[in-house]
């Protein structure tokens, strides 16, 4: 089969589509833009205009091979089959494949994440295609047009443990992130009511003459535990390194307590007096499974352990880390000085609206509105139907309980699909009474 090299994959794509023109196979240049240095890559595509179907592969010297011995009338599922790669029905929602990524206080789950670390993929779990691929295809449809600012959907799993599960107490200049609770650990919170650090302590506050010697105040403590925290994180580096194991490699908390047995007791209290004392100085929200947390920027947060949330944010990769319980793993360095200089110290956790009825028997309320992207909640009073058919940019849906079904594909919790913009009318999302989903659109268009 000829291979035809294209500068403008989605506007080809298109125009077969138009057509009603046999399989079609085409190669086109990707940059890379989630690894160092973005470089380019080459990619290969063979589209089905009569099924609008897609198959996606790097344009290797075996990719190569195998389309030249596979029969131009040949089913392009059975090409598929050969390159282990996925069909992709065009104009239909796509299932998106989560990559994990340890941390030390648990792990982070994505769904749309493109960088360095991971890239989450579209397809299925035995076999599927990065994610950046299709977005490279078809970026109008399925990333409105600029797949690095696409909305960042991610599952944050905290370990139950009271201490290696938290995360860092950090603030963010122009990240916008909103989360929606979907389980709390019971073996970390028996009734049922987790938490997270969020702002400073108003009564705390209260205590001292003015803002700026609270700010001081927190500050040292933050010196003081900071100097005990690298002694002991020092130690357990060299632990580390006589068992083979990187000094920035996550390890299991019960690594790292059997580990911490073999530091000094006194020092082990001083770091816990010390953390106590630091943490006295941040606010404690309780959370629920149902409750949303919205975290504006320059903004103190830190989820606790145990606390499972969906996230939805702004696919900036920016922090300032005023403190944290471990040693971290990414940076070389706490931000506490810099981050105080610009905090907020009124933090207050916005409201929800109530909601209203989208279509018929689904209650739609507006979990966030942010500049570049908005999150809806769906919850289902009775069976019905929402289309997600001819809307101007594309849609992120995850099932978060109950009854999800999407043209028949069935949706089980926290299962996500990317549908496109002017998708076929026959991408119905469906929700049996008490079901409950979460959808997202780029601000830009929505409709």
């Amino acid at each position: 089969m000829q291979i035809r090299s294209v500068s403008k994959p989605e506007q080809h794509l298109q125009n077969l589509l138009a057509g009603s023109g046999s399989l079609s196979a085409f190669s086109f240049s990707h940059r890379a833009f989630y690894l160092d240095e973005a470089p380019t890559k080459v990619l290969l595509a063979v589209c089905d205009p009569t099924n609008a179907e897609l198959v996606l592969s790097a344009d290797c010297p075996e990719a190569r091979h195998t389309l030249d011995e596979w029969s131009d009338s040949g089913c392009l599922h059975s090409l598929a089959d050969t390159l282990a790669v996925p069909v992709l029905e065009l104009g239909c929602a796509i299932s998106l494949v989560p990559v994990v990524i340890l941390k030390p206080w648990g792990r982070e789950i994505w769904y749309t994440g493109m960088e360095v670390r991971g890239q989450s993929g579209v397809g299925t779990t035995d076999r599927s295609i990065p994610l950046p691929w299709l977005l490279e295809v078809m970026p109008g449809a399925y990333a409105d047009g600029n797949p690095e600012a696409m909305i960042l959907l991610k599952v944050l799993d905290p370990l139950a443990d009271e201490v290696f599960g938290d995360l860092y107490f950090e603030m963010h200049e122009r990240k916008q992130e909103v989360y929606v609770v979907t389980h709390v650990d019971q073996r970390a919170w028996p009734d049922g009511i987790g938490g997270i650090r969020f702002g400073f302590s108003d009564q705390l506050r209260a205590q001292y003459g003015s803002d700026q010697a609270f700010k001081d105040a927190f500050e040292q403590a933050v010196a003081r535990y900071e100097a005990v925290r690298r002694d002991i994180d020092a130690r357990i580096d060299t632990i580390k390194l006589g068992v083979g194991i990187d000094v920035n490699e996550p390890v299991p908390p019960s690594t790292q307590i059997a580990w911490l047995q073999q530091i000094d007791a006194k020092l082990l209290a001083q770091e816990e007096s010390l953390r106590h004392t630091m943490e006295s100085f941040s606010k404690v929200l309780p959370l629920k499974i149902g409750d949303v947390v919205k975290v504006p920027c320059y903004t103190p947060h830190s989820l606790q352990h145990g606390v499972r949330t969906v996230e939805f944010q702004t696919p900036v990769y920016e922090r300032k880390i005023l403190a944290f319980a471990q040693k971290v793993l990414t940076q070389p360095h706490w931000d506490t000085r810099e981050a105080l200089e610009k905090v907020v110290l009124d933090a207050e956790m916005p409201a929800l609206d109530e909601g209203e009825e989208a279509v018929a028997g689904i209650l739609c309320q507006q979990v966030v509105d942010f500049d570049d992207f908005a999150v809806w909640r769906l919850r289902a009073h009775k069976h019905s139907e929402m289309s997600l058919a001819k809307l101007s940019a594309y849609r992120l849906v995850m099932a978060i309980t109950g009854g999800v079904s999407l043209r028949g594909r069935v949706l089980t919790a926290e299962q996500a699909v990317l549908c496109p913009a002017l998708a076929r009318p026959d991408q119905v999302l469906k929700l049996e009474k008490g079901a409950v989903a979460l959808i997202a659109a780029p601000k830009s268009k929505i409709s």
